[in-house]
């Protein structure tokens, strides 16, 4: 028997059912929207636990009225991570330019917010577990579209059937493999591969970045705080993506390895950590474009739907703005109205903010020897750099209002 409203004694409609396969920045503030907007919501994470760790993240632009109003915003402005500098190094190890963060960043110093990953993910789970049922150490399978619904098999071998599906599975997405086929198909890369992982804080930083610069190469030691460790990032170009070594978990290892063989600072020490690092992630710079975000009954959303890669960085930016707007869009309407609404909404923003990198022509990640000096002499004349403060793209769109949202 379907509930009655106390107040008129009249059967209430069901709430629908959806589901968002990921528990991520996206999946987390969508299931959050969704469930504003009146629907019953399921959340399904392959990961064991909400995922924590990870490499700080920034919150700009359009990003930041997301998040205020979901009412998370002074938790996120209480974990604000202080970078106070970040030097540039030369070949031999020596200081090119000291500068501000926000400088090279493209944020803008006092409106800004760059928190740990693990920080953003446990405000947002946070603001939704009371509220959402979330299934961890599980994930999609299959995707049987009907004309009222969608039938999912899960990996751990359930079965059940909703009103909508959504994927907020990251990069590599499996909903949009199961619908869209194959990465191939929407996957740009932008001719770098990197290693990130932790390791011990040897080096005495705090708050602050160092990076290290040859043509094509960079490696960088990020110390969020006073902290025993440090993030270490390698950087490389290469003029197609090595797939074949990606598969093996040693052969990675040793291909990074491979290009900075020769290299010298503090780079030895952190490939040594890199062998015994088991935080290691080693993938392409690439993004996702896609000429649609749906099908049916199912949407993407963040990264799985519009990666912009981490040159941009905007990625964390686009999953919050991108979720509200698929949400919001769907409030009042159908899937195929709703859905078609999220596009014309949000293409326009996540266009402008993929195009802020070209294909090889990241502006930290110099590949030649005349790239990189030039890169050089404006870290040293910072008044000859284009000001980044108010860039467009982060703030490209005006979030709208939309109704019913409780």
């Amino acid at each position: 028997m379907s509930p009655t409203d106390p107040l008129t004694d009249v059967p209430t409609p069901p709430r629908r059912k959806v589901l968002v396969s990921g528990a991520g920045t996206a999946g987390s503030a969508l299931a959050f929207w969704l469930n504003r907007c009146g629907y019953a919501v399921t959340v399904v994470e392959k990961a064991d636990t909400p995922r924590s760790g990870g490499y700080p993240v920034d919150v700009r632009g359009t990003a930041l009225e997301v998040v205020r109003r979901m009412g998370i915003l002074p938790q996120l402005q209480d974990a604000q991570i202080d970078s106070r500098r970040i030097t540039f190094l030369d070949e031999d190890g020596s200081e090119v330019a000291s500068v501000d963060p926000h400088t090279v960043a493209g944020g803008v110093a006092g409106r800004d917010i760059e928190v740990r990953r693990g920080d953003l993910t446990d405000a947002l789970h946070a603001a939704v577990r009371d509220d959402v049922e979330f299934l961890f150490g599980d994930s999609i399978d299959t995707l049987d579209q009907y004309d009222h619904g969608v039938d999912v098999t899960f990996r751990g071998g359930g079965r059940r059937s909703f009103d909508m599906v959504f994927g907020a599975d990251g990069l590599h997405s499996r909903t949009r493999e199961l619908l869209f086929g194959p990465e191939e198909k929407f996957h740009r890369y932008l001719g770098y591969c990197f290693a990130g992982f932790t390791m011990r804080n040897t080096f005495g930083l705090s708050h602050e970045i160092m990076m290290w610069n040859t043509p094509g190469r960079a490696a960088a030691l990020y110390a969020v705080e006073d902290s025993a460790t440090v993030h270490a990032f390698l950087n490389f170009a290469r003029p197609e993506p090595p797939f074949d070594a990606f598969r093996k978990p040693e052969a990675k290892r040793d291909l990074v390895a491979a290009v900075f063989a020769d290299a010298g600072w503090e780079v030895p020490g952190m490939i040594a950590a890199m062998r015994d690092a088991n935080d290691l992630f080693v993938d392409v710079v690439s993004q996702i474009r896609m000429p649609r975000w749906s099908s049916g009954r199912v949407a993407l959303v963040g990264d799985a739907a519009y990666a912009p890669s981490f040159l941009t960085g905007q990625g964390s930016s686009l999953a919050l703005v991108g979720a509200y707007m698929l949400a919001g869009s769907l409030a009042g309407r159908d899937a195929a109205a709703g859905f078609a609404a999220y596009e014309h909404g949000t293409r326009e923003f996540v266009t402008v903010n993929q195009e802020q990198v070209g294909a090889g022509d990241a502006a930290l990640f110099p590949t030649t020897a005349r790239a990189l000096e030039r890169r050089n002499d404006m870290l040293r004349n910072l008044g000859t750099m284009p000001s980044t403060e108010g860039r467009p793209a982060h703030s490209a769109l005006t979030l709208p209002e939309f109704m019913p949202m409780r």
